[in-house]
């Protein structure tokens, strides 16, 4: 069976590639500070509602570990139509970039937030218990001491985290968000021209890549405090 060779015009899809890139840039930034504000909430709320914790409170820890335990494991494809009703209540629509930003905000959220819990297990409960019996406040330990001691971790976290949101976008042109997942089908796979699909992967691998680096340095930076 012989396949026709697909000539690239990169002077049609060049204005197209910048968008899909901007697209992209776009939609993981938003997701990584919202879901990560979110998440760290969340995450922090896990640790300190459990037995024993700065705000202990069993029902609360319970909804929070149901909650995450249900959203995390679903596959971000089956989130996109799993959410759809919901999606389309905020958003006003189930397609689009909005719409796909809702979803990823949702699962990154919810992935954060187990990776916050984690990484603040590790932090010593002596220096917790050592700022209680001087009379520091459940919020100022949150913010002075907790979070801080495991700053390091939290930062490596992150770091796995936004790098799984960047494969989230990509998966987001499955309902029309755009970005550089839907340059890659609609211009590259759907056409079958694989330089257009070589290309936007291309692009995502060195946008991972720079993201694990600036990750692993700032986390070295952290821990050398």
């Amino acid at each position: 069976m012989n396949l026709a060779v697909v000539q690239t015009d990169w002077d049609k899809l060049r204005p197209v590639l910048g968008e899909a890139v901007g697209t992209t840039i776009y939609l993981v930034l938003l997701t990584f500070v919202v879901g990560g504000v979110i998440g760290l909430t969340l995450g922090t709320l896990l640790y300190t509602t459990r037995k024993g914790g700065l705000l202990a409170n069993a029902p609360v820890n319970v909804v929070l570990n149901v909650l995450v335990n249900v959203v995390r494991p679903i596959p971000f494809i089956i989130l996109l139509a799993a959410l759809g009703p919901i999606t389309l209540e905020v958003v006003g629509t189930t397609i689009g970039t909005e719409a796909a930003a809702f979803v990823m905000i949702v699962a990154a959220s919810f992935g954060i937030a187990r990776i916050v819990e984690q990484n603040l297990v590790t932090v010593d409960p002596g220096v917790i218990e050592a700022a209680r019996a001087m009379g520091a406040g459940p919020l100022r330990i949150i913010l002075t001491l907790l979070i801080p001691e495991a700053l390091g971790p939290l930062v490596l976290g992150y770091t796995f985290v936004v790098i799984a949101i960047v494969d989230m976008s990509a998966m987001a042109g499955t309902v029309g968000g755009g970005g550089l997942g839907d340059f890659a089908l609609v211009y590259g796979y759907q056409r079958f021209d694989w330089e257009v699909t070589l290309v936007a992967t291309l692009i995502i691998i060195v946008g991972v890549q720079g993201i694990q680096f600036l990750g692993n340095w700032l986390a070295r930076k952290v821990l050398r405090r």
